[in-house]
Formats: C-alpha cells, structure tokens, sequence
C-alpha cells in the first residue's frame, strides 16, 4: 500500500458555483437581493412582534425565534458568498472554514427542533383550546426554546470537532460556494466511515424526533380543524397551520435530499442548487410565508405604519 500524502491544510479555496464572470453578477445581484429582503423581513417580524402586544403569544414568541434563526442562518452562509462572487480570491481560512460550519450546523439544527416545537404549539392551541394557557405557559415555550439552541449545541459540538481532526490529501478545493460538510469530506485521505455514522446518527435522530412530533401533531392537527363548525374558524385555523406546514415541508425536505443520504450519492450540481436553496431562498421565504398568510401580523404592521404616519404628521 503505497504512502499517502497526508497534510494538515492551512486554509481552502471555495471554488464557488460557476466560472463564468456574467454569470457571477447576475448571482451576486440576485444573492444580494435575496439576502436584504431576508434582513429587512426577519427584523421587521421580531420588531412587529416586540412592538404589538397582540403578538405577545406562544405561536408568535416562536415565530420571533424562527426569524432570529433564520437572520443567523442566512448571515454565516450570503455574506461570504457575496464576497467570493465579487473576488479572484476565494481562499479561506482552516479556522474560519470550521467556525462558518460550526454555526451553520447548530443554527440549522436548532431551526430544526424549533419547528417541531411549533407544531407543538399549533397542535395545544387547536386541540385543546381550554387547557392551552396552561399548556403553552411561559415557562413551558421558554424551555422548548433553550431546548432548541441545547440540542443545536450538542449537535454541532459532536459533528464538527470530529470533522475537525480529518487529514486532506493534496488538494484543498472545497467544490462548493460555503463550507459543506459533504464537500469537505470528499477532501479527506482518511477512512471517514466511523465519523460518517457518529454524524448520521446525531443529525438523524435530531431530524427524526423533530420529524416525528410534526408527524403525529398534524393529523390531529386537521382533524379537530375538519370538525370545527364555523367557516371562519376553520378557514383561520387552516391558514395558520398550513403557513407552519409549507415552511416545515420546504426546510425538512431539502434537509433530508441534501444531508440523509449515502456520501457516494453525493452530486455536485443538485446539491448546490438544493444547498442555495435552503441557506438563501429559505429564510427570505419563510418570513413572506408567515407574513403574507397571516392577517395578525399584517394587521399589526399596519398599525406599525399608521403609528410612524401620525407621530411624523404631529411633528
């Protein structure tokens, strides 16, 4: 077995996603817009949400959440991204490369969890509407939430560290536009089995639980929304809960196409279109799914506004 020539690498070059320098600017425009629109909606929907007190419920103290982590998600992957597309030098550090990763993996898993965490929600306040203040209290939504961010913590504090300790052979060319975990892998010299499956297993079960209370919530979910005798209720009750099953839908299965599959299956171009997906376009569509969908927080943005008309009108 001839020698290998394993080397510690100092940094990596993310080789981006095209070479053509038109097809560059129209991605950076495009990134860049996607990406405002992403700040600008999340922190108008956490400021909307502090502002109103009629938002100060369960579903919406997540939904704050879900936008803060989308605003992270969206901030550790475009800015570099935009940087790359824009620069020859597309080099980055080992330190940096693994830091960007470390957020990325406990952001996304801590979303993950968060989700589950709101059908939750959606299945307290439909299902058992009397019980839900005592249900949903404040103490109860403030533990699912820390609940959350531990188990992104512990998520990514198993994953990356032992990513970490991986040698490269030769070349240090991350074929793709962040620091994927898949991507780097395929860098490495040494057996990745064993750090394989100790991953899988981690990010597996936390998809799974998360997976499965979303799974058992919804059919009781639409079945006390289809025995919901008035029109309005049950149009109010579908509205709220179908804008939370898109967003699951779009961010699980992306999720699962991307990551929950043999690392011989891995193909560079439908993974980065699906990994454009959900570190770009996601957290821009969640807000537009949540806002647009829901007269409450289009009702209180109004009032935001009409508030600013008046104040600027009286000065």
């Amino acid at each position: 077995m001839g020698r290998r020539n394993i080397t510690q690498v100092s940094d990596f070059i993310l080789m981006g996603l095209t070479d053509s320098e038109e097809i560059l600017l129209v991605l950076f425009t495009l990134f860049l817009l996607i990406y405002l629109m992403t700040v600008l909606g999340n922190m108008g929907m956490i400021l909307i949400i502090c502002l109103d007190p009629q938002l100060h419920s369960p579903m919406y103290f997540f939904l704050s959440h879900l936008s803060f982590l989308d605003l992270s998600y969206s901030s550790v992957i475009t800015p570099k991204t935009l940087a790359n597309l824009l620069t020859s030098s597309k080099y980055v550090s080992y330190l940096n490369c693994f830091t960007q990763l470390y957020f990325f993996v406990f952001l996304g898993a801590t979303e993950c969890v968060l989700l589950s965490s709101t059908a939750y929600d959606r299945y307290a306040a439909i299902c058992s509407p009397l019980r839900y203040p005592v249900v949903m209290s404040t103490r109860r939504c403030c533990s699912l939430v820390f609940g959350s961010y531990l188990i992104g913590f512990i998520d990514t504090s198993v994953s990356v560290p032992c990513m970490s300790r991986l040698h490269f052979c030769n070349s240090n060319e991350i074929y793709h536009f962040y620091c994927d975990g898949r991507a780097i892998f395929s860098l490495s010299c040494t057996d990745t089995r064993s750090i394989e499956i100790i991953i899988f297993i981690s990010a597996g079960s936390t998809l799974l639980v998360s997976l499965t209370t979303t799974s058992v919530s919804y059919p009781s979910i639409l079945s006390t929304i289809l025995k919901i005798t008035s029109t309005s209720g049950k149009q109010k009750a579908f509205s709220t809960c179908a804008s939370h099953l898109l967003a699951v839908t779009i961010f699980y299965g992306t999720m699962i196409f991307t990551y929950l599959k043999p690392s011989k299956s891995y193909s560079l171009g439908k993974d980065q279109v699906a990994s454009v997906f959900y570190t770009i376009v996601i957290p821009m569509l969640n807000t537009l799914i949540y806002s647009l969908r829901n007269k409450e927080v289009k009702s209180a943005l109004s009032k935001v506004m009409q508030k600013r008309k008046d104040s600027k009108q009286l000065k």
